[in-house]
């Protein structure tokens, strides 16, 4: 692995460490280039997928933190080539509210494919492929 591939796939993991630690607003906005693309592809979640800016992925944020009140990102494989990294994720959220089956309390489980495209050390584009385990 290169030195540019092995510090994309550092960032990205501590990109997802960020995130399960619940940081702040401002520090995981420095993970993103100014123009990030970030595309969720159709899921049990997000039926039509979605495609979010900057700006709607602080929206995205902020929703999540009113019904995870904690989750944690278990990469179990990281693949780099160039400013591209390919991550295989195992992700447990436990939720604030109760849905589907699933209590308050009880914790939501899904596989991700995550795609991360670097720019200049930051992602510019990520694409998510999540597949939830049944709720």
């Amino acid at each position: 692995m290169t030195d540019t591939e092995s510090a994309n796939v550092q960032t990205a993991r501590r990109y997802l460490e960020a995130i399960s630690r619940g940081a702040p607003w401002d520090e995981m906005a420095a993970f993103f280039t100014e123009d990030v693309v970030q595309e969720e592809f159709p899921n049990r979640l997000v039926p039509g997928g979605a495609r979010r800016t900057l700006c709607e992925l602080e929206e995205a944020n902020a929703r999540g933190r009113a019904v995870i009140t904690a989750q944690r990102y278990d990469v179990r494989n990281a693949v780099a080539s160039g400013d591209h990294v390919a991550l295989e994720v195992l992700w447990t959220g436990t939720l604030a509210v109760p849905f589907g089956s699933l209590p308050a309390g009880g914790d939501m489980v899904a596989h991700f494919g995550v795609f991360l495209e670097f720019r200049d050390g930051r992602i510019a584009t990520q694409r998510n492929y999540d597949c939830f385990e049944p709720f």
